[in-house]
């Protein structure tokens, strides 16, 4: 079977996501929507640096809701307030398709029954299922932590931890803005301020999608942040990271049980592994405490072709929406309920099942 999809938005996600769907064989490019005015009418392969295509990339909407097309990969940079897409999204599930997105969507239950209500209530409208995929968030926890976990006849808690080091990040904006880097001491409010709530947002899905997945209810999901200053002046690519201002972030989720943490999400973004207490660390670690502990250690491996700008982090979110494809399109109109292998669970009771 041949997918019509459509691509939405061309950063460094978008752009990777947009070649594979090109170079896919079962996959055929419908169509392209841009931010940027200088991509505004260029065909797609000039974006992609792929053999012309015939679909030209538009900035307007109601282009690409008029398009037959099974899916729509959304794949925009992270934007304040976080539900900023939340009414381009709901458009397109009523036009007919469905979505894939890389920054949300992948547990709406968890940011309140009145969000997910909303969502489902656009996929209904249009026969259509909105489903959230990537890494972190998406697959780290989602996946491999629930998977692992059902090697185990009792559970404690379950533990993961990403270290990412953003140093070659190109985006000025997203690095300096979305991502905090660079400012000075105490300006990043961490409990209230605009990126705890957007993190909190993002990264509370993951939590309570983990939960619901291993049959636990959480009371609260409480935030541990934290800052780490450069030593010294640290260029980046996307600029200068002066001494004293901030050159790395934790954002850091604990799904609570009792009083107890149960799940403990952990995302360390860095600017440079000489950093104190990053000189030597694992992209991820997952640890689970039960009968039997598993303990997990992975990494991307860069491609080995040194000619290729494309880095493992962006291969892998690509191909994690590519893939998903199939299931999203065939699944029924709603909320995503991704097909898992049996995890650990306290009662032997379904999964959790999208309202």
């Amino acid at each position: 079977m041949v997918y019509r999809v459509i691509q939405w938005a061309t950063g460094a996600m978008g752009k990777t996501c947009l070649r594979a769907v090109i170079d896919h064989p079962d996959l055929e490019l419908a169509g392209l929507y841009v931010y940027s005015a200088k991509k505004n009418g260029l065909d797609a392969g000039e974006i992609a640096r792929r053999p012309t295509t015939g679909i030209t990339a538009t900035q307007r909407i109601e282009d690409i809701l008029a398009i037959d097309a099974d899916v729509v990969l959304h794949c925009p940079l992270l934007q304040l307030p976080y539900s900023a897409h939340d009414e381009d999204v709901c458009r397109l599930l009523e036009s007919g398709k469905n979505v894939i997105s890389i920054n949300n969507y992948f547990f709406p239950p968890a940011l309140g029954d009145a969000h997910a209500a909303r969502l489902q209530a656009s996929c209904l409208a249009g026969g259509t299922t909105l489903a959230g995929t990537g890494i972190n968030p998406g697959f780290i926890a989602e996946r491999i932590a629930a998977v692992a976990s059902g090697l185990c006849v009792e559970l404690d808690f379950v533990t993961c931890r990403e270290v990412y080091d953003c140093i070659e990040m190109p985006n000025a904006n997203y690095v300096f803005g979305v991502m905090g880097m660079g400012s000075p001491p105490g300006k990043l409010d961490l409990k209230n301020g605009p990126l705890a709530q957007m993190f909190g947002a993002m990264y509370r899905q993951t939590v309570a999608h983990l939960a619901h997945l291993l049959g636990w209810t959480l009371d609260d999901i409480e935030a541990d942040h934290a800052t780490l200053l450069a030593p010294h002046d640290i260029n980046a690519r996307a600029g200068k990271i002066e001494a004293g201002t901030v050159a790395a972030t934790t954002w850091q989720f604990h799904g609570i049980v009792q009083g107890k943490r149960v799940i403990t999400h952990a995302v360390n973004w860095i600017m440079g592994s000489d950093l104190p207490g990053f000189e030597s660390y694992n992209h991820w670690d997952i640890a689970i405490r039960g009968k039997p502990g598993i303990d997990i250690k992975m990494d991307l491996v860069e491609p080995v072709d040194a000619s290729v700008k494309t880095r493992a982090a962006q291969y892998g979110v690509a191909g994690a929406v590519v893939n998903a494809i199939p299931q999203v399109v065939a699944a029924p109109p709603g909320l995503f309920n991704a097909p898992m292998p049996p995890t650990f669970r306290p009662h032997l009771a379904p999964p959790f099942s999208s309202p």
